[in-house]
C-alpha cells in the first residue's frame, strides 16, 4: 500500500512539475505516466535489494528517458517536454538539501557521505540520459501515430 501512495505522489508531482514548466495541458497525462513509471522502477529495484540506489537510479532514469523519447515521436513535440517533468522523482534533492543542513550545523562526516550519495545519483542521471539518446531515432519510427 505504501508502494502505490508513493507512485501516486510521483505521478502527481511530476504533473505539478509540468504545471510549472510550462507543458501543454495535453502532455499531463504522459509526464504522469513517465514520472510513475520511474520512480516504480527505482522503488521495485533499490527495495528489492537488486541494485543499489546509484544503480536503481540509473536504470529508472533509462526507462524515463525511454518513454521521453517515445512519447515525443508519437506526439511530434520536443523530448523535453516529457524528459525534464519525468526526470523530477529521481533527482536527489533531498540529497542535497541534507548536505547542506549538515554542512550548515558542522557534521562534515555526514554531509560528506551524504553530499557524495546525491553526487552519484546526479551522475547516474546524467550518464542514463546520455546513453539513451545515442540511440538512434529509427528505434522510437515505430511510436509515430498512424494518419487517417
Amino acid at each position: 500500500m505504501k508502494m502505490a501512495g508513493e507512485i501516486i505522489a510521483a505521478a502527481v508531482g511530476t504533473v505539478a512539475f509540468s504545471l510549472i514548466f510550462g507543458v501543454p495541458r495535453k502532455y499531463y497525462p504522459y509526464c504522469g505516466l513517465i514520472g510513475a513509471a520511474g520512480w516504480f522502477a527505482y522503488a521495485m529495484l533499490y527495495n528489492s535489494g537488486v541494485c543499489t540506489a546509484t544503480e536503481a537510479t540509473f536504470l529508472a532514469t533509462v526507462l524515463v528517458v525511454l518513454l521521453s523519447r517515445f512519447f515525443a515521436v508519437r506526439e511530434k513535440c520536443p523530448v523535453t517536454v516529457f524528459l525534464i517533468s519525468g526526470i523530477f522523482p529521481l533527482v536527489p534533492g533531498a540529497g542535497i538539501y541534507w548536505t547542506a543542513y549538515y554542512l550548515v550545523t558542522d557534521r562534515v562526516d555526514l554531509a560528506l557521505g551524504v553530499g557524495f550519495d546525491a553526487v552519484k545519483a546526479a551522475v547516474a542521471i546524467v550518464l542514463a540520459i546520455v546513453t539513451v539518446f545515442e540511440l538512434p531515432y529509427r528505434f522510437f519510427r515505430l511510436a509515430k501515430r498512424r494518419e487517417p
